[in-house]
């Protein structure tokens, strides 16, 4: 699959989609963070800040990514736990209060409830007088790797999709410096897959995107440039980067043979790393340390454009300061002081790489074949085809655990007795009724006449054609709840039921 030459920033991509690459800037450094309420998260934020990320990057709890208001009874215990609890506008306005959101890039982490947490982040910035045309970030908003991977889905996948391609069209116009969908190889890798599959089933997920998009009206070049990708940055040192090489290169082929892409900007897989969540151990945590380190050298080796880097605690709780700072010096030691960043793709060249790149490629482009077989993405992820494939990964790799093929250093080989507790981030237990407090008090001060005309405007347009997103926008700025929001749309597309058979 080598051909001629090529120079970083030249189509297929794979030395990297900048000539540069970090001899002119070094890639974004965020620092993945929220917990209890906005106040708390807002406090780590500036924190964060001070010790110098260069973008910010949202986690929210399960009950906002599920579509449920903090108070719902499925929501008790959940709240802030695994992210910030976010009910309504005054909750965003304090997730970034004394933030200025020009000055800053922000990936949310959101899926079923993008359209409405981005048009929460949106209403902020306007407050704040920005320039709308000049906000940028990124809004997860990929809905399929749910269904595959994850979980966090509402709605049956086709309404979904609805909801995506309507985002699309609206942020074009409203947003448009706004990355308006990060598809996520990252949870399919989390799941067990293999490197080869987090390559392919993120692309078939892309090529479904796509389609859906295109079938929608919209001209792929008018949004493929603010396409962008999230990869696992995983323990093989020389698969990740090769891995990295290889998604770039099939998806500028997929784009301009596929879909007849034009802009070479709507050829440039441009993506996020984070290091692997699932390779952290509980056991001697500091070791969490080392494999941090190397899995973020492999993203920047292979050309990432912004890089999250786990807290060593992980494994054992929320990061604690000290840890998030310690996983962003990791970050600005490579950068500052490693020297990987005086050239655009340092191995490139190197056999092995090569080789692997190719071979990462070869097997991709193998189940995207499949993939089309039977008749694309939707229809293999209704079949079980995907989620089957990424289950068989997880099995083997556990067994070759289990047999000490593969070794895990602390947990299957050198081991040790834990001799001292190792500190622990603890939330404080009070911020779950604190927060249903204010979300009541919301609901109190506001025009319930103006609420109730704006959600049931909002039912009916998703009865139509109509674009959903100036009706959730109109919604959000009556401080509708993001449980009402969802809920409407619920009542028309109902919610998804997984298949076990």
């Amino acid at each position: 699959m080598t051909g001629q030459p090529e120079r970083p920033g030249e189509f297929p991509f794979t030395r990297g989609i900048y000539p540069e690459m970090y001899r002119s800037r070094p890639w974004t450094m965020r620092q993945y963070a929220g917990f209890g309420t906005a106040e708390e998260s807002n406090r780590r934020y500036r924190y964060l800040l001070s010790q110098g990320i260069t973008g910010l990057s949202v986690a929210f709890d399960l009950p906002t990514q599920m579509g449920l208001d903090s108070d719902h009874p499925l929501a008790a215990g959940e709240v802030g736990r695994t992210g910030v609890a976010i009910g309504s506008l005054p909750d965003m306005e304090r997730l970034f209060a004394g933030i200025e959101l020009q000055g800053i890039t922000t990936s949310m982490t959101i899926n079923s409830t993008a359209s409405i947490l981005l048009a929460l982040y949106m209403l902020v910035a306007r407050n704040q007088n920005a320039d709308l045309r000049r906000i940028s970030g990124t809004i997860q908003n990929d809905i399929l790797k749910e269904y595959i991977a994850r979980g966090t889905y509402i709605y049956p996948p086709r309404p979904a999709m609805r909801i995506i391609t309507d985002l699309f069209s609206w942020a074009g116009r409203e947003l448009p410096s706004w990355n308006t969908i990060s598809i996520s190889g990252y949870h399919i890798r989390e799941a067990g897959s293999t490197a080869a599959q987090e390559v392919a089933f993120t692309l078939a997920n892309a090529v479904a995107y796509i389609e859906a998009a295109v079938a929608a009206g919209l001209d792929v070049d008018a949004f493929a440039p603010r396409i962008s990708f999230f990869f696992n940055a995983h323990n093989n040192f020389l698969e990740e980067i090769a891995k990295f090489r290889a998604a770039r290169r099939l998806y500028a082929r997929i784009m301009r043979d596929r879909f007849h892409a034009k802009d070479p900007r709507s050829m440039m897989l441009r993506f996020h790393a984070q290091t692997a969540g699932s390779t952290l151990t509980a056991q001697q945590p500091d070791n969490n340390v080392v494999r941090v380190a190397m899995q973020a050298l492999s993203a920047v080796l292979g050309g990432a454009q912004s890089l999250h880097t786990n807290g060593r605690d992980e494994a054992l709780s929320l990061p604690t300061e000290e840890s998030a700072r310690l996983a962003l010096r990791t970050q600005q030691i490579i950068a500052n002081e490693s020297g990987v960043t005086s050239t655009a793709d340092p191995l490139g060249g190197s056999k092995h790489i090569e080789r692997l790149t190719d071979s990462i490629e070869a097997e991709a482009v193998n189940y995207l074949e499949k993939i089309d077989s039977m008749g694309g993405t939707l229809i293999a992820i209704e079949k079980g085809y995907i989620q089957r494939e990424i289950q068989n990964a997880a099995y083997d790799f556990q067994r070759s655990v289990d047999r000490e093929q593969t070794i895990v250093v602390g947990v299957n080989r050198f081991r040790q007795a834990e001799t001292a507790s190792f500190p622990a981030f603890r939330l404080d237990p009070n911020l779950e009724s604190q927060q249903i407090e204010r979300l009541r008090n919301v609901r109190a001060g506001r025009s319930a006449s103006t609420v109730e005309t704006e959600l049931a405007e909002l039912e009916q347009a998703a009865r139509t054609p109509d674009n959903l997103m100036p009706h959730i926008v109109a919604c959000a700025a009556a401080s509708a709840t993001v449980g009402e929001i969802a809920g409407r749309l619920r009542n028309v597309f109902g919610e998804y039921r997984e298949s076990l058979a």
